[in-house]
């Protein structure tokens, strides 16, 4: 008696193991019974009947997808290679299992046709300085698509872009052309700023007879701490006004006149 319990006590605990499953915190379980869904369970036990549910395991968690690299010709006829990287996660597990076959697969797909699309439609400047703006519009575009099969798109970030070796050469010397510009344009405004401060000061010389001589004091005390053998002091021409007076009016005079005065 004891023996023909045994085989059934076995079927039972198989029946039981087949039909006790475990969803994990970040999974969902879609479980189908006679080919038709029922719901969305989880986390924790599961109870299956054997031979008529069937479940399907959808993970929640953020899914980071390459996107493989794309030949994009942008609005200016210049070809490049763009790379991206999309941030999605599953939202209504129901929708990605019965709405398309493999979302994986379908997310990498409508994301290599959106990157292509969005960036032929800029030029190149945009397309390298203007990497947010493309980001947030590839974004928009997959996450309008992907919504219809229950996925959530977090971000998109563009990786990569990859020119050709004649636009990379052009590109150089664009930059070192304007990198020549603005040097120039920076001398000529020290050069103008420096004229504006020497008329400044020769306003306020010519104001103040003073500031000549102690600009002339500095002088000589600058030329004083240099080595040299030789030092040469500059003179005022205003100390030699008396002299070239006394002079001229002594050439008026003349030798003839001290003479007849005699």
């Amino acid at each position: 008696m004891i023996l023909g319990l045994i085989p059934a006590a076995f079927l039972i605990l198989l029946f039981f193991l087949a039909s006790v499953k475990t969803v994990r915190e970040y999974e969902r379980a879609v479980v189908f019974r006679l080919g038709r869904v029922m719901a969305a369970k989880g986390p924790g036990l599961l109870i299956l009947v054997p031979g008529l549910d069937r479940m399907a395991r959808v993970s929640l968690r953020l899914v980071t997808l390459d996107v493989p690299p794309q030949d994009v010709v942008t609005r200016d006829n210049v070809s490049a290679h763009v790379e991206a990287v999309v941030f999605f996660r599953v939202t209504d597990p129901v929708r990605a299992v019965i709405e398309v076959a493999d979302y994986l697969s379908a997310v990498s797909r409508l994301a290599s046709t959106s990157l292509r699309g969005v960036c032929g439609e800029v030029v190149l400047d945009e397309l390298l300085a203007g990497r947010e703006v493309l980001n947030e519009k590839i974004q928009e575009a997959l996450d309008l698509r992907a919504g219809l099969w229950g996925i959530k798109v977090t971000a998109v970030e563009i990786s990569r872009i990859e020119l050709p070796p004649e636009m990379k050469k052009a590109l150089a010397r664009e930059a070192q052309a304007e990198r020549e510009r603005r040097g120039r344009v920076i001398a000529a405004d020290a050069e103008y700023e420096a004229a504006g401060r020497l008329a400044e000061a020769a306003a306020i010389i010519r104001r103040e007879p003073g500031a000549l001589a102690l600009r002339y004091i500095e002088a000589i005390g600058e030329m004083g701490s240099e080595r040299a053998t030789t030092t040469i002091f500059p003179l005022p021409v205003e100390i030699f006004g008396p002299l070239l007076e006394s002079y001229a009016g002594g050439r008026k005079r003349g030798p003839g006149t001290e003479g007849e005065g005699a």
